[in-house]
């Protein structure tokens, strides 16, 4: 896929992965459309960076998506480029009674994977336009194995895993290419409750998702998430116990 002279639309663009993925991609020379819910903070990332548009829209709600698909039929007739980064996540435990998993789930289903296949399908008619276009869902190494702080955001994150297996083949005699970028631990403010100032910094994931979307590797496991996934397809077991290896220390300290 070329990696220049694109229109691209980042969801989730104004912070972390999507805004370091709208950074390089802009100075790549593409015309990059960042969105997010938080118009102060949208309007300061884009500050930031150049060539670049910023709306202001939540994923989760559709009269904000049917708004959003209408400028971009009407401004960005052009856009060939989707990259659906925004994500949502809760961290609890759901043995603690206090914690309304329902609710939790429901959100992170609804952010993390039922607005991307609606997003996709609004979409999709401007994408299938292009002489090449692709489709980039970003999930997570919790795709392959779960964690037990991060339960349901979890299962949203397979769930689009899945998804996107599916979306590939359906599109795979379009012009349409179907990515899945699944990073690991990353130091974003979302992460911040498990540790994430461990994690990679979301710079090296734009780094290594543009190498790979250029190359067309469409299932791009950065960092560690590669380690992980090795060693899922040898022993499921040990993928989830190196996953869980705080598991006890955690479950205690919430606890009391």
């Amino acid at each position: 896929m070329k990696t220049t002279n694109n229109t691209i639309l980042i969801t989730g663009g104004s912070a972390g992965i999507g805004f370091e993925t709208a950074k390089l991609l802009s100075e790549q020379g593409n015309h990059v459309i960042i969105l997010g819910r938080d118009e102060n903070r949208l309007a300061a990332a884009k500050a930031k960076l150049t060539n670049v548009t910023a709306i202001q829209a939540d994923v989760s709600n559709a009269d904000d998506v049917k708004r959003l698909v209408a400028t971009i039929k009407q401004d960005f007739p052009n856009l060939n480029v989707l990259i659906n980064n925004a994500g949502r996540a809760s961290v609890y435990n759901l043995a603690d009674q206090s914690k309304d998993a329902f609710s939790i789930a429901e959100e992170e289903m609804l952010t993390n994977y039922l607005s991307i296949v609606r997003l996709n399908q609004a979409l999709l008619p401007v994408l299938l336009k292009q002489e090449a276009a692709a489709i980039v869902n970003v999930s997570s190494v919790v795709a392959y194995v779960p964690g037990a702080t991060l339960p349901t955001y979890g299962a949203s994150k397979a769930a689009l895993h899945s998804y996107t297996t599916s979306l590939r083949l359906s599109l795979e005699n379009t012009a349409v290419k179907v990515f899945e970028l699944m990073p690991p631990l990353v130091d974003t403010e979302l992460s911040a409750e498990i540790g994430g100032h461990n994690g990679i910094h979301p710079s090296q994931v734009a780094n290594e998702f543009l190498e790979a979307f250029a190359n067309n590797d469409f299932e791009i496991r950065v960092g560690d998430t590669a380690k992980i996934y090795e060693l899922f397809l040898s022993s499921p077991a040990d993928a989830l116990n190196v996953m869980n290896a705080n598991r006890a220390a955690w479950i205690e300290s919430v606890n009391s």
